[in-house]
């Protein structure tokens, strides 16, 4: 049995979805802070509850046989980071380590770990890949770095104990954004700060206009540089990565990413083609915490997990994402 944590969440209940067209039985761990119990597929159970909760994480795994955890549940904006550090330490660092210590002490053989490149932090080469050394430059990306080398230390300690130990992928996530191919599951967080989907609410009227933050930045464009992977795509690699660790794979660390970059200029106006939209835009200053450019070298991950992204098309990207603000206004009426 799976346990995915955050099941109800964005990448979440996206991964969920695609564990169940493998027939993969799986339970769903979700406190509802930003996730949602429709995203949850049908047949599935939802656990509401605190991932950092270590009584009811180890009631979990012991009563479900939880042999398998993929952890998603957690904060993700990088601004709120820089001003309010707290929250961030203690959801994706503190959180992370009672549900790390719980699946330590009770044997789960694999676990995935949901990452970022903010991790990098402002690279010296635009295009980092996994041996690029960490440099996080916010509160998020900090708390996610840590919980890394939790993970690292877990194993090393075993080994040194000679006992066996709980083996892990870490995927380090580029910008996810888009929703399900097919409809009926996309991103639903009020007040997202993502671009592609504030630009999508812009579209359909739902903000006034879209906020551009710095347009003076080193870049072709003046504007930072972002690899947008689709939500699909990234899902697809948990699952590669489970089948991965299932098969004996060592621990291992991958990015996840296309491998080039968009402006956020050239998101915009591929927004308003796709939408047929003309939306307002408003510039203003940089915001504390947003590296300049960065987009992934995703070698490793198609050699070792043969990984072939589907959606590498940021149109697609920014249609299902447009298309899903559709459907959303009608799953909250």
């Amino acid at each position: 049995m799976i346990l995915v944590t955050g099941g109800a969440g964005y990448i979440g209940s996206h991964t969920l979805h695609q564990l169940v067209e493998k027939n993969e039985p799986a339970i769903a761990l979700d406190n509802l802070y930003s996730g949602f119990q429709w995203a949850v597929p049908k047949g599935v159970e939802l656990v509401v509850g605190d991932v950092g909760d270590q009584r009811l994480t180890e009631q979990l795994i012991r009563e479900k046989k939880i042999d398998s955890v993929i952890h998603f549940a957690g904060h993700l904006e990088v601004e709120e980071s820089t001003r309010n550090p707290l929250k961030y330490y203690r959801n994706n660092g503190v959180s992370a380590m009672n549900l790390l210590e719980v699946c330590h002490r009770n044997g789960v053989k694999n676990f995935i770990f949901s990452s970022t490149c903010a991790a990098y932090g402002t690279p010296k080469q635009m295009q980092v890949n996994e041996s690029t050394p960490p440099h996080p430059e916010s509160p998020y990306g900090r708390s996610k770095l840590l919980t890394e080398q939790i993970l690292t230390e877990l194993e090393r300690a075993a080994a040194l104990a000679g006992q066996s130990s709980m083996h892990h992928v870490v995927l380090r996530y580029f910008n996810v954004a888009g929703a399900k191919v097919g409809g009926g599951l996309g991103q639903a967080t009020p007040r997202a700060t993502q671009l592609i989907k504030a630009a999508a609410e812009t579209a359909r009227g739902k903000r006034p206009f879209l906020k551009v933050f710095g347009t003076d930045y080193p870049t072709p464009d003046g504007t930072c540089v972002r690899d947008y992977i689709h939500v699909d795509d990234l899902a697809s690699a948990h699952l590669l990565a489970l089948d991965y660790l299932r098969q004996g794979g060592s621990s291992d660390l991958f990015n996840c990413g296309y491998g080039r970059g968009y402006s956020v200029r050239e998101v915009i106006h591929c927004m308003k083609k796709v939408s047929g939209v003309d939306f307002k835009v408003e510039e203003t200053g940089r915001r504390p915490g947003d590296t300049i450019a960065i987009f992934a070298d995703s070698t490793k991950i198609r050699s070792r997990l043969g990984w072939v992204p589907r959606f590498d098309q940021l149109d697609l990207i920014c249609k299902t994402s447009y298309d899903w603000e559709l459907e959303l206004e009608k799953i909250q009426k």
